[in-house]
This record gives C-alpha cells, structure tokens and sequence, in this order.
C-alpha cells in the first residue's frame, strides 16, 4: 500500500472514531438517559414546556401538542406521541382525556387526534418558574427551550425511567410520591430514611436485594382462591401486562409444568384474571408452580444510571433524593429572594406615589417648560423624604411618577394605600423570616404538597419478603420414562414392551436419573428423550439426597458375598463409577431402599460340616458408610441366593440332611 493510500486510511479512521464519540455523546445526554436533577428526558422536558407555553387550563388534542413539540424536538412525531402517552400513564404531571391505552392489558392509546391532554395541577405547582429557568436555541434557533427545569419534587425517582444508550443502559425503579416527601422531610431534619419502589400495577414486591437502586428486585402477582378450583390474579408485577402473563401461563400449562382448564381475563380498570383448573387439582397445589415456571413472579434488575453535571454516573437512591433536595432548599431561597426584591421595589413605588400626591408635589411642575426640569422638581421635592424610603430614587421612579394620570390623583385613597403598604410590609417581613429559617421553610412546603397530593399516589405495591421457589420442587413428575432392556434405550420418548423385565418411571425435566448395572457400575445422567444405555440395568429411580441403599454383592476374586449400606453418592453427571471392585464374576445380588427394618435371608451353599445352609441379617446391625467401602462379609461360604425378608416371620436356620460320602468344594 502507497503512502497516500495509508494516509486516507488514517483520516477516514479518524472520521469513524470522531463522529462515533459525537453520536454517543448525543444518544446518552440527548435521548436515553435522564437528568439527575429535574428527572426527565429531552423529549420529555420539551412536552412538557410545550404544554406549559400552550397552557390555559384547558384541554388540547395531543396531535396539537405533538404538532407544537416538534418545533422543540429533532425527532419524529412518533417518539413525541410515544413519550406523552407513557409520562401521561405515569399520572403525575399530565391529566389525560379519551383512551390513552391500559397499562394492564397492553391496549394501545387512541390516534393523537382523538385524545386531549393538560398540565396537572401537580405540574402547574411544582414543574415551572422562568425566574429559575436557563433557555437556550432550540435545535433550530427559532424557539427557546429549557436546559432542565427547576422541579420541585424528585421525579427521577417518582417516574423511574428506562433508556438504552451505547455501551450503557438505565432501569431506574419508581417510588411512592408521599414516602419520596416524607424522606426529604426526614433528611432534611437529619434523620435516617430509606426508599423502596412502587410500581403502578402494584402487586407484591420483595427488596431485600435492592441495594439502593442496583440491586435485584422480586416482583409476584396478587391472587386470592375464591374456591378450591379458581384462583383469581388481582394484581401484576412490573413490566407485564395480563395478555404476557396469560401468554407465559399457556404455554407452561402446553409444558406440562402445570394443569389448568381454562383462562379468562376480565380486566378492565382493575386487573381481574381467572385461572381455572383441571380436576383433581386443588388452588393450592400449582401456586408455586405458577410462581416458578410464569410471569406470575419476576425478578427486575434496576441500574440507576441519569446525567450529572453533564456526565453520566451511577448514582444511588439515597443519593438522589439529597441532591434534589438540596437543590429544592436553593430554588425555594432563590423564590424567596426574588419575590422580596418585588414586594420592596412595590413598596418603594407605593410609598413614592403616596409622598407624591399627598404632599401635592405634582403642583411644582406645572410651570417648567421642559422635560429636565420637570424631573429635576421632581427629584428636590422628594429629597427631604429621603429618610422614610428604603433605597434612593433613580430616574426610573421619576419617570413611573410622571406618568400617574389626573383621574387616578383625583381618586386617590390614603386609607387603601396605607392597608396596602401595611400588606406589603407584612409580606416582606415574612420573607425575611423564612429566609432566616430555610431547612423549617422548605419542610413546611413539603408538608403542604404531602398534605395536598398525597392522598392522591397512595402506594400500590405490597412490601413483603418471600422465599425463593424451588423450580425442581414446583415441577410436576410429567415426564413418563423407560427402560426397554430388550433395545437397551432409556427415555420420555420410550415405549414399555414387557412389564416383567422393562422399567418405568414418573419424574420432571429437573430431575436425576441415577442407573445402577447389574455389574456394579453406576451412572447418573438428565432425563434423557432417548439414550442408549445396554440390557444390564439393575435398578433405576430419580437422584434424592434421603436415600439409603442397601447393597448384597459377589466380589469376583473371592467368589464370597458382601453386605454394605450406604447413602446418596456424590457425582458428576454422565460419569460412570462403581460401587465394588470390578471383575467378571462380580455382581449384585439385592439391592434395598431404606433406613431401617430391613432384613434379608441369605442361602448359602451346602455343606456337610456346617450346621447351618442360611442366614438371616439385619440391616440395621450394619454402619451406613460410603460408596467405597467393601462392607461386611456375610459367610466364608459361598451364597446361593439373597432374598427380602422384612415382612416375612422369622424362620430357624435350615440343617440339611448329612448323607454318608457327601463332600462339596465349599466344604469348612
């Protein structure tokens, strides 16, 4: 490659690498993530200062409200229309009217034009003041729009939101509006609090894992059992509707994981869906079922990610709500200060108008001839009630006291602008009191919001710790498995031919199968659908930690039986270990389930000098002990046949008949 060809390769790099950066510096700071201060979006924040501009207490249809936030926003009307409905939804900060969707159901709001929106009170209140509010050019320069706006409760963590930006994403959790005031009132007196979410289907949640806002969250539905039949879902957890809920149960019940009849959903206002089962299930049988394998329990992941100081950070709940309430206290002095500037420049304009036309100073202008000297009158005729002003008298005072008309002179009234100044003074004292005590003031606001508005978000979502659901426990035993010994295949997907020699089991997907040889091998393998495994098997069930297996082998070498018991062993799926040594005349002779009462006979073979031919064993004499130990041995002769006899009566030893001559190998 030339040198020319290697430097355009290096500018164009260059390019990718600068407009990438640019592209997703503007997706995280422009689209998916939100303020940490004022809590909203781009797009949200430009609807809502549309709706502000266009408010006259009033409903407007949404496409003018889309149409006019176009003006503001780069994007679609689509993602506009999309964001309103979803901040209306929320019911905070936009009063709705017509069919704006159901939150339950996942019905789509209305066409723009068929459906009208306003500013809440709540908003009107809380969201606006341009004294506190930075402008800048919109995207096009014809219009001003705010950098954020000068919010007065938290609204990142009232509306919770959720963005994904490039190498980032955000799922901010919503919380309680009353808890959200009563924790700033309790922060700002220096007192502990802590925020848990609340989510507006409700449902019941658990926080142990929250970990303030980056953590894990439970969420499950409220039901109830109205009869032994029926269970009714009242209540959703996050993120759901009941059409994705219905979807998840059907096709855990197409599964086999549980077993119902029918499903209707009834929602309307309220979540309303009826589950009813199939006979012979009780409601209480496929509760935990419903929890482990459907969206009737879900576990939310929360990652509080919002911009701060023009960077995106991973903040905390707690830390969150400090902010904002820290910025709430300067925003309330800044009001504060601001409206005792008002009532002093008011009170300044009164008390000159009062001194102007009481004092009748209006009578030494009437034979100037030009405008300086009118207000060089003016300004000597008030020098000697310099005193009872606050501030000193600019030009402008002149100027305002010039333009009082005749009639109002005329009609002038000493006792009004007197209880009016009284008013004003009230006022400014006031003021300054409260900017004496900023933290009492700002609590006294935030007890008027809780007081106003509160009643209003009561909290929907139940906080309750519960126990985690064993997905193996919950599942049905639906999977019907066998054993052909004549084809050697193990699976759900094989046929029973012969009772006598084949086996058969009822397990679940989760479950172990453990398979014992004829030879001692052992193996434990997942439910297979179909597995080739060989004629030899001895003993087949489901792996579970209780049992107690009681094992009569021959060792090979020795040609003599051994007993031993033993419990559930260790493994590692689909590898083969054994249970004795291995050799080609080994093999089981019994094996036994169970703890205790067990007791074999054993027939051992005949001998002339031996007064007994069989013995008879308690198992519970014997130690239960790992797989690899040999165990006991039952007679130094060996054994013919082992056969169960724990629910036989005891039987006395068997002599055989000693006939003369008559010698064996086994003979002691």
């Amino acid at each position: 490659m030339s040198e020319t060809s290697e430097r355009e390769r290096g500018k164009l790099h260059q390019l990718f690498d600068t407009n990438f950066l640019d592209y997703t510096s503007y997706v995280i700071r422009e689209r998916a993530i939100p303020d940490a201060d004022d809590g909203l979006k781009p797009v949200q924040r430009r609807i809502l200062q549309t709706l502000a501009n266009m408010d006259d207490g009033r409903f407007h249809k949404v496409a003018n409200v889309v149409g006019e936030t176009m003006k503001l926003h780069p994007h679609g009307d689509q993602s506009i229309f999309d964001a309103l409905v979803n901040l209306a939804n929320k019911g905070y900060l936009i009063d709705r009217q017509g069919n704006y969707g159901n939150i339950f159901t996942g019905d789509q709001a209305s066409a723009p034009r068929y459906i009208e929106c306003r500013l809440s009170p709540l908003a009107r209140e809380t969201l606006f003041n341009k004294d506190l509010t930075e402008f800048v050019d919109s995207y096009d320069g014809r219009m001003q729009e705010p950098v954020r706006l000068p919010a007065k409760i938290p609204l990142l963590l009232l509306l919770g939101a959720e963005g994904i930006a490039v190498g980032m994403a955000t799922k901010i959790m919503p919380h309680n509006f009353g808890e959200l005031l009563q924790a700033q009132i309790a922060y700002l007196r220096g007192e502990d609090f802590v925020l848990y979410p609340d989510f507006p289907r409700g449902g019941i949640i658990d926080v142990s894992e929250y970990n303030r806002g980056n953590g894990r969250i439970r969420c499950r539905v409220r039901l109830n059992q109205p009869d032994a039949r029926t269970i009714v879902i009242t209540e959703l957890p996050a993120t759901i509707t009941t059409q994705s809920l219905i979807e998840s149960i059907e096709k855990a019940a197409k599964a086999n994981k549980l077993k119902i009849a029918s499903i209707n959903d009834y929602t309307a206002e309220k979540v309303d869906v009826e589950i009813k089962l199939a006979r012979g299930v009780l409601a209480e049988e496929p509760i935990d079922a419903l929890y482990a394998f459907t969206d009737c329990e879900l576990s939310v992941s929360p990652s509080l990610i919002a911009i701060e100081e023009n960077m995106p950070r991973q903040l905390q709940v707690e830390d969150v709500l400090r902010r904002n309430t820290d910025r709430l206290l300067r925003n309330l002095q800044t009001e504060l200060t601001i409206e005792l500037d008002r009532l002093e420049a008011r009170w300044h304009a009164r008390k000159l108008e009062q001194i102007f036309i009481e004092e009748r100073l209006y009578k030494q202008i009437e034979e100037q001839t030009n405008y300086k000297a009118v207000t060089n009158t003016v300004r000597e005729a008030l020098a000697p009630y310099a005193e009872e002003l606050q501030r000193k008298i600019t030009t402008e005072d002149v100027e305002r006291l010039l333009e009082i008309r005749i009639r109002r002179i005329s009609r002038y009234d000493i006792n009004r602008q007197l209880r009016e100044l009284r008013e004003i003074e009230k006022g400014i004292a006031q003021i300054k009191r409260d900017l004496t005590d900023m933290v009492g003031f700002t609590i006294r606001y935030l007890e008027e919001l809780l007081g106003k508005y509160g009643p209003l978000f009561p909290r929907r979502s139940e906080l309750r710790a519960f126990d985690e659901v064993d997905a193996r426990a919950a599942a049905l035993s639906n999977l019907h498995v066998g054993y052909n010994r004549e084809s050697g295949f193990l699976g759900h997907k094989v046929k029973i031919e012969e009772a006598k020699t084949d086996l058969e089991l009822h397990c679940s997907e989760y479950d172990r199968l453990l398979m014992i040889f004829r030879d001692g091998r052992y193996k434990v393998v997942p439910v297979p659908d179909k597995l080739f495994v060989g004629p030899d098997i001895y003993w087949l069930g489901v792996v579970e930690n209780t049992l107690v297996f009681n094992l009569v082998y021959r060792h090979g070498p020795e040609n003599l039986a051994y007993v031993k018991r033993f419990a559930m062993p260790k493994f590692i799926l689909n590898r083969e270990y054994r249970l004795f040594e291995e050799d080609k005349r080994s093999a089981i002779l019994l094996l036994l389930l169970g703890k205790e009462g067990l007791r074999i006979r054993a027939s051992l073979m005949p001998s002339a000098r031996a007064k007994h031919n069989a013995v008879e064993i308690d198992l519970d004499d014997h130690l239960i002990k790992g797989v690899s130990a040999r165990g006991r041995r039952i007679a130094s002769r060996a054994v013919r046949r082992v056969t169960d006899v724990t629910n036989a009566p005891r039987k006395p030893a068997v002599t055989p008949l000693e006939l003369p001559g008559m010698t064996t190998k086994d003979e002691e």
